[in-house]
C-alpha cells in the first residue's frame, strides 16, 4: 500500500482526510488495492477521531428532547406517556430523574432505545 502511516498529529490527520476525499467520488471496489487503501485510511481516520474528538451520546433528557423535536411531539405528548404534566415539566426541566417505568413507557410507546434512557444525568439544584 502506498504510503500509508500512522496518524499521531493534526497534520497527519488533515493529509489522511485528503487522501481518502479522492476516493468519495468513485470508492474503490473492495479487495483491490485501492480498496485496501480506503479500509486503512477510514479505520485509521476513525481510531484518530475517536480519541481526538470524541462525540458523547446525549443525556437521558436531551435525547427525549431530540426525539420530541424530530417526531413534532410537545411536552402534552410527554405528560400522555408520562402520566402527568408536572411530572414531564419535571423531567425536561431536570427536577426529577427517570424511572424504570418511565424509561419502559418512553421505549414502548416511543420507541426511544432504552440504553439511551438509563444513562446516569445530573439533576437542576434545586435552590
Amino acid at each position: 500500500m502506498k504510503d500509508i502511516r500512522p496518524i499521531k498529529t493534526e497534520d497527519d490527520y488533515n493529509w489522511a482526510i485528503a487522501e481518502i476525499t479522492h476516493y468519495f467520488d468513485r470508492q474503490p471496489k473492495p479487495g483491490t488495492p485501492d480498496g485496501d487503501r480506503f479500509d486503512v485510511l477510514a479505520t485509521l481516520i476513525e481510531a484518530y477521531e475517536d480519541e481526538h474528538y470524541p462525540i458523547s451520546a446525549p443525556d437521558p433528557v436531551s435525547t427525549i428532547a431530540a426525539h420530541m423535536e424530530m417526531a413534532g411531539l410537545n411536552q402534552k405528548a410527554l405528560a400522555e406517556v408520562l402520566g402527568s404534566a408536572p411530572r414531564a415539566s419535571e423531567i425536561m426541566a431536570r427536577k426529577r430523574a427517570l424511572t424504570l417505568d418511565m424509561v419502559f413507557k418512553l421505549h414502548q410507546q416511543w420507541h426511544i432505545p432504552a440504553e439511551a434512557l438509563i444513562q446516569p444525568y445530573h439533576l437542576a439544584n434545586n435552590s
